[in-house]
């Protein structure tokens, strides 16, 4: 049998990859500090003790996100959203160095998360800067546009939070930005690759113009937890 391919389950290859020092973790199942990123990450064959600690980690009706995987939500869990999206690959992307764009640090953060609010690329909090590089572009001293690296899977390194100020739009910065970023991630040796909503047209239209394609349509999905631990986190806390 062929060994999975590491974006089948890209939040758990993360957080068992190169991410895996990220991981705060219980049995199987992993999850990212709150503060960096809402994913958590499942085994592919995800049984009853898996939900269990899964439980254990998001806390009795703790809300969780599920990133490219779509498994069946047990009895007792509450879905909370599903956004059907895309997973796109950068085999022929090469990318390029941007003059005009500049590395993003701590000090940024909070014109980093009011781009954010204001553009809604998807989920990105207080910490998420930490899971790699971001690059951004500024006009009049004011950030407008952004781009950085999130999920990183053996050998693939996804690009996030592509966004631009309504204000800048029109001017091909979040082009940019992406070979950008593109061009680290090359410079590692890894490749390229971005998931999107797949209501998105048009960002799927700018991607596959980059030389991104279609590697599989994916769902993403939210749930709460449980309001009362399973038996299984009872009885293994118990027993120790």
């Amino acid at each position: 049998m062929a060994a999975p391919h590491p974006l089948d389950n890209p939040g758990h290859a993360s957080l068992n990859g190169p991410h895996a020092h990220f991981a705060e973790r219980r049995g199987r199942v992993a999850r990212y500090p709150v503060d960096v990123s809402p994913w958590f990450a499942l085994p592919d064959d995800a049984g009853p003790g898996d939900w269990a600690d899964l439980a254990a980690l998001a806390g009795p009706g703790g809300e969780l996100a599920l990133a490219a995987v779509d498994p069946a939500l047990p009895p007792g869990w509450e879905p909370t959203f599903r956004v059907d999206g895309v997973q796109m690959t950068g085999e022929a992307v090469r990318g390029a160095h941007d003059e005009e764009a500049v590395r993003l640090g701590p000090a940024d953060v909070p014109e980093m998360l009011d781009l954010v609010a204001r553009t809604r690329p998807g989920p990105f909090l207080t910490h998420t800067l930490e899971l790699g590089t971001y690059l951004g572009v500024r006009r009049g001293g004011a950030l407008v546009a952004m781009a950085g690296e999130r999920l990183r899977p053996p050998g693939w390194t996804e690009i996030s939070a592509v966004c631009t100020d309504p204000a800048h739009r029109g001017q091909g910065l979040a082009r940019r930005l992406v070979d950008a970023v593109a061009a680290g991630i090359r410079d590692r040796g890894e490749i390229p690759c971005l998931h999107g909503s797949a209501s998105n047209t048009g960002a799927i239209r700018l991607y596959e113009q980059m030389g991104f394609t279609l590697r599989r349509h994916t769902v993403f999905q939210g749930a709460r937890a449980p309001a009362a631990l399973p038996h299984e986190v009872r009885t293994r806390t118990a027993t120790g």
